[in-house]
């Protein structure tokens, strides 16, 4: 059997599309899945006649692997990594590289981290920023643990990572749990600015009733300038889709319950353990849970009416402050975020440096 570049055990859609970018940049991948069916369809379909080995055992994948091996987990944090790597630690040499590329949560990086150190075993905690569609095209990679770990495969980061001004989004970040709780950070970022999004909208929905073809365009012209990101972008292209059943605009029809994976709360617990004040942040991991409690706000709305909206002023100029107070608000969620990373590596010996952090994340959000 060849040896293959690198390995990658979890074949869900995030894990497929970075086995694709990897194959496609030139190197060699051997797979994995727990289920044979998934692997098996992947092979048959997305991978066909691509340079990806379909293995089906840990063993047979951990075989099929140059030396030092460098194996990639994309399954679901918690107990699920764990186990994976209690199943490859049998099989691994001191030397190997095993690289977390899920939302894993920075303390349990932490301690795998030292575990693994034990036996010699390099490990890295890492962020993948950019979703499904970043994950095949280019995504931001945070990666933290050993500097001569992360040297094992900065050739292959580098080379999948998305481009922003011509350099690729990955940077070492740090030791241990550094990189998840950059990726940690990002996230919370990131539900600060949907939120502050999802605010822009209302105000503009409520206040000035207008239709989905006119929010289209202001978000269309917002794109534009100095709000130019992946998020505006997206709220642009939803005000174009419509329900399939009442051929109205999607974004009336959809029920208004966000979930939520877990990162933006971590970020806020982290936060208050730090003394690190993140308003934005908190407040739109909070506006998260309230909108779970869907029964209670319409019991609630008909007992406590508001005010009648009937606004009168200047069409054009609440546009403007609202874009205005929107990127604004957007500075003040991204201050708070840095000056979190700066307070965790002042207490957690990350040795961040800032100016790595924020290209990183830029062309993402």
């Amino acid at each position: 059997m060849s040896q293959y570049d690198i390995g990658l055990i979890g074949l869900a859609v995030m894990g497929q599309n970075l086995v694709l970018n990897i194959e496609n940049r030139g190197f060699s991948v051997a797979v994995y899945n727990r289920t044979a069916e998934r692997t098996q369809e992947f092979i048959q379909k997305r991978a066909q006649g691509k340079n990806i080995q379909a293995c089906y055992s840990l063993e047979e994948m951990v075989g099929a692997l140059s030396r030092p091996r460098k194996i990639m987990l994309m399954v679901q944090a918690g107990k699920a990594v764990d186990d994976v790597i209690a199943q490859l630690r049998p099989l691994v040499e001191p030397g190997d590289l095993i690289i977390d590329g899920g939302n894993s949560f920075y303390k349990d990086t932490e301690r795998r981290a030292v575990d693994l150190a034990k036996d010699n075993i390099n490990y890295i905690g890492t962020g993948v920023s950019g979703g499904e569609e970043g994950a095949l095209k280019g995504p931001a990679i945070m990666p933290g643990g050993q500097p001569e770990a992360y040297a094992m495969v900065e050739p292959i980061f580098k080379a999948i990572a998305a481009v922003a001004e011509g350099e690729p989004c990955v940077q070492y970040l740090g030791p241990r749990g550094a990189g998840h709780y950059v990726k940690m950070v990002h996230n919370g970022i990131e539900y600060g600015d949907m939120q502050l999004i999802a605010e822009s909208y209302d105000v503009m929905h409520r206040a000035l009733n207008l239709s989905a073809q006119e929010l289209h365009d202001i978000y269309a012209e917002w794109n534009e300038g100095v709000l130019q990101s992946y998020l505006i972008e997206i709220t642009r292209d939803i005000f174009t889709k419509t329900d399939e059943e009442t051929g109205k605009p999607l974004v009336d029809m959809i029920l208004d319950e966000a979930q939520q994976k877990g990162t933006g709360k971590w970020t806020s617990q982290d936060a208050l353990d730090l003394g690190a004040p993140i308003p934005t942040i908190n407040a739109a991991v909070e506006s998260r849970i309230i909108s779970a409690y869907k029964d209670e706000r319409v019991a609630a709305s008909k007992v406590l009416s508001g005010p009648e909206i009937d606004y009168r002023g200047d069409r054009d100029a609440l546009i403007q402050d609202v874009r205005d107070a929107l990127y604004a608000a957007k500075i003040c969620s991204y201050a708070q975020g840095m000056a979190l990373l700066r307070a965790a590596s002042d207490e957690y010996d990350y040795d961040l440096h800032l100016g790595n952090v924020a290209p990183i994340a830029a062309p993402i959000t």
